[in-house]
């Protein structure tokens, strides 16, 4: 093997990296935030006594747990011009289709959590004058988000894994500029190699203090 990695080209092009690096955290955490938002209104739906409220939030979870994100993204990008004349930005196809993504999935999240408290629990606490507002809020919810804490970890790692998929439709986010750079300078295995660490590096210090926090609860239990 005569092949000399150097690594000077990812200093010289770090900037560039860098600037990958806000758009990929640009796209990461307003998908999460909405999503869980999204994600908790649809669990409710899935909830409700309802069937036709139920039903739809039903089709809406499997068409986005059935599909690749991939498709989902590329769709949004190229189908809106043709279904409503509106052409999305890439950034903006991105992000819708993260988005809705991880609420099909959170809800799933936020559904099976909730499921498995007691409905005894709701039952007891409307009996002592709570709305079914106030009893999710006071006592059902304190009790699940320890129990979807891991689940919820690894929706938000997937996330941040996925925004890098935004580069197929021109996105400018890490993955993006780390291609770029390799076609330039031809030296794919410094470049790609970098944009691995820039990703654990982002990616591990919310698994490690995931991890901390799920020992802590469980030792409150």
């Amino acid at each position: 093997m005569n092949y000399i990695p150097d690594f000077s080209i990812v200093t010289d092009n770090w900037i560039v990296l860098m600037r990958g690096l806000l758009v990929t955290i640009q796209i990461w955490i307003p998908s999460i935030v909405l999503g869980l938002i999204g994600g908790f209104i649809i669990a409710q739906a899935r909830l409700s006594r309802r069937k036709w409220l139920s039903g739809l939030s039903l089709v809406y979870v499997e068409l986005f747990r059935d599909t690749p994100v991939l498709i989902q993204l590329i769709w949004f990008f190229y189908a809106f011009p043709i279904l409503i004349g509106v052409q999305l930005s890439p950034f903006s196809a991105a992000l819708l289709g993260l988005t809705l993504n991880t609420t099909a999935y959170a809800s799933e999240i936020f559904r099976g959590g909730i499921r498995s408290i007691h409905r005894g629990q709701m039952e007891g606490a409307k009996a002592i004058g709570m709305t079914e507002g106030q009893a999710m809020r006071r006592v059902i919810l304190p009790q699940v988000i320890k129990r979807m804490l891991p689940a919820f970890t690894n929706r938000v790692i997937e996330v941040a894994k996925m925004s890098s998929l935004a580069s197929v439709i021109s996105v400018h986010e890490l993955m993006y500029q780390g291609r770029l750079l390799s076609s330039t300078y031809y030296r794919p295995f410094e470049i790609l190699t970098a944009v691995a660490f820039i990703y654990f590096v982002l990616i591990y210090p919310g698994t490690f203090l995931a991890g901390r926090l799920e020992k802590r609860l469980a030792r409150s239990n």
